[in-house]
């Protein structure tokens, strides 16, 4: 459950990731021309908001390496697990007597 919600987490920080680094005005990011970014009447001011959006995509990107990482370790300690189970089950012998029969006891036709 908790890996589910750390994922979805971790999708919205990388969608949102893209569109701050779009709106942001600058070099190969030119979709924040459109939106008045690069005016001085701006809601934040000529540099309130390049402050605000580096600031806040500085936020998201931890969070980002924040649940990369989590998400990482979650993986790591179900595949440990998986791994765990497997060598324990090829430990246990399991024998049927009905099945442990000779080749040389089988009639023939």
């Amino acid at each position: 459950m908790t890996f589910q919600i750390i994922l979805v987490i971790h999708v919205l920080l990388a969608l949102g990731l893209v569109g701050l680094i779009l709106i942001q005005h600058g070099k190969g990011a030119d979709a924040g021309a459109a939106f008045g970014s690069g005016a001085a009447g701006s809601v934040f001011g000529a540099r309130g908001a390049h402050s605000f959006l580096y600031k806040l995509t500085a936020v998201m990107a931890i969070g980002f390496f924040i649940t990369s990482i989590s998400l990482a370790y979650f993986a790591s300690n179900e595949r440990s697990a998986a791994e765990a189970d497997q060598s324990i089950m090829s430990q246990t012998t399991m024998s049927d007597d009905g099945l442990d029969t000779d080749a040389s006891e089988i009639p023939s036709n």
